[in-house]
């Protein structure tokens, strides 16, 4: 009695799925139906990488953006959610781009690359810290996207590269380090995004605003099919927090920042991750049909070779987490520039001995002779 009751139970399913599709082919005309049910079965390679292709042009509505003046003196909040995110985006590097057709093609952007939505009140401020040496290249792709990606979410954001200086090994977290403390000096952000520099997101609804715990935004790439990063990776995934992740003031104040320690490639993620538990906090993330990225295509620099102690020193970071952070971090600050589109920090983080200074030159003793006569004696 059970086995036909479950075959009728299967049947009237059938059945009831065969009447959602011809309803659904019946709704408009023949072109639209077609794209309609596709949109719902089609399962694209590599978890829906067709998207990216088939995005919108992330600049296609700027326009409307520069006519939202305010219609009196008094600036209301912005939206809740911002009318001018429209989801995926299309992807592409251009041959020949300019850092000065970026700025043309972004003409609310002010000095120090800060930008405020003209027709109302910002609900949110961000500040973008980008580490970086020696990827202009890269640099100009990521603004020409992350320009108009903000903008369509009507934030109050700035722009800051922190670029280290001289040629010693490359240390991003401690670059973020010096990021955090100089942003905020400028203004009080509600929001720090660290951003890697050749990493474009590919969704506006994957907002930069903070969580109430730290997020983690970068969490699918195309490098990896869209895949999770997490699953490919094979980490924990309250663990892994590389790529693109954002932090209050708070939270970063309660993780003592991100280690100084790490020079060359890897580990730091890592390490930034159990900081976040070990403060007391969790990550959050977006989905992964949102928290898409397209990775720039590079080798690995010069001067940011794999870090041989990285899984030494990531064994120590729960002894080592309150003694080495945002409260040891030490630098000079050897040049601040306000470009049309960022800040540009250049900075000496110096090396792993330390932060070096110019030594002080000793002024030799004068040398005094000893006289004929007393050299003589002494023989």
């Amino acid at each position: 009695m059970v086995s036909i009751q479950s075959k009728w139970r299967y049947l009237f399913m059938f059945l009831g799925v065969q009447l959602v599709v011809m309803a659904l082919l019946s709704r408009e005309g023949y072109q639209k139906r077609v794209t309609y049910f596709m949109r719902i079965f089609r399962k694209s390679d590599g978890g829906g990488r067709n998207l990216s292709a088939s995005g919108s042009d992330v600049y296609a509505n700027l326009t409307a953006l520069a006519r939202a003046l305010p219609s009196s003196d008094v600036m209301t909040y912005c939206p809740q959610t911002s009318p001018f995110i429209r989801g995926p985006i299309h992807v592409s590097f251009p041959s020949g781009l300019t850092l000065a057709q970026v700025q043309r093609k972004n003409p609310l952007v002010v000095r120090g690359g800060r930008y405020r939505p003209p027709g109302c009140e910002s609900r949110h401020s961000t500040a973008i810290i980008i580490p970086h040496r020696n990827r202009e290249h890269h640099l100009k792709f990521l603004l020409y996207y992350l320009h108009p990606f903000l903008q369509r979410q009507q934030l109050n954001y700035g722009i800051y590269i922190i670029h280290q200086a001289g040629n010693y090994t490359f240390n991003r977290a401690k670059l973020m380090n010096v990021g955090f403390r100089e942003a905020m000096r400028e203004e009080n952000w509600d929001c720090l995004f660290f951003h890697d520099v050749d990493l474009i997101p590919e969704d506006d609804r994957n907002t930069y605003v903070c969580d109430a715990n730290p997020k983690h935004a970068a969490i699918a790439m195309d490098k990896f099919g869209y895949k999770q990063v997490l699953v490919l990776l094979q980490l924990p995934y309250n663990l892994y927090f590389g790529g693109v992740s954002a932090l209050t003031p708070l939270h970063y104040l309660k993780m003592n920042g991100f280690p100084n320690n790490y020079w060359g490639w890897g580990g730091e993620d890592d390490d930034i991750g159990v900081r976040v538990s070990l403060g007391g906090m969790h990550i959050t993330r977006p989905s992964v049909r949102v928290g898409r990225y397209k990775m720039i295509k590079h080798k690995l620099d010069k001067g940011n070779d794999i870090n041989p102690k990285r899984f030494n020193m990531l064994a120590k970071t729960r002894q080592s987490w309150k003694l080495d952070g945002m409260n040891t971090a030490e630098y000079e600050i050897v040049l601040r520039q306000y470009l049309p589109l960022y800040t540009n920090i250049t900075v000496d983080i110096g090396t792993e001995d330390g932060l070096h200074k110019p030594p002080t030159v000793a002024k030799p003793e004068p040398v005094v002779p000893a006289k004929p006569n007393q050299e003589q004696g002494k023989s």
